[in-house]
């Protein structure tokens, strides 16, 4: 059966569909493992990217873990791991908060600046290569609907979330 031929009568977990879950998934895979083997040879990881680019991009005067996490959609636990690397790595440091002693700023270390200078290129030519598969007309509308689609999982996996609570 064609794309084109799809019954709508179809549920729409049917395998002759295109399935969000998968397609999501195969890109991210795709994506990260494209992207983690362009950059190997920097000696830093998709993620440590990830948190690179946020503390550059977020408050100047440093972001906590818990606001780390949040902007990249991460968990507690693995954004804490990559810190401590990238500590170690001499990339980031942690300072107390200056109102909550709970908390940590993480600050962006002038060599976590050019470790991001150095794998920024390498992304945004990925990014670019990537996009490319698609018409140049449709590259934007796509990025802004896939954004549309993340706060849509990010809602429902909140709202799951409170229902459980309940």
């Amino acid at each position: 059966m064609a794309n084109d031929e799809i019954s709508d009568d179809l549920p729409i977990d049917a395998p002759e569909r295109k399935r969000l879950p998968l397609l999501l998934r195969r890109s991210w895979y795709g994506l990260n493992q494209a992207f983690r083997r362009s950059i190997s040879h920097a000696g830093a990881t998709p993620d440590q990217f990830t948190v690179l680019r946020t503390l550059n991009e977020g408050d100047p005067a440093g972001m906590t873990q818990s606001e780390i996490t949040r902007s990249m959609s991460s968990d507690p636990n693995t954004v804490a791991s990559l810190l401590e690397r990238m500590g170690n790595n001499g990339w980031v440091e942690r300072k107390p908060h200056e109102t909550d002693k709970r908390a940590n700023r993480i600050l962006l270390l002038p060599a976590g600046t050019e470790k991001l200078t150095e794998l920024r290129d390498i992304a945004a030519n990925l990014q670019t290569n990537l996009l490319g598969s698609l018409p140049e007309e449709n590259r934007e509308t796509f990025l802004e609907e896939l954004a549309q689609v993340a706060d849509a999982c990010n809602a429902a996996a909140e709202a799951a979330a409170r229902r459980n609570k309940e």
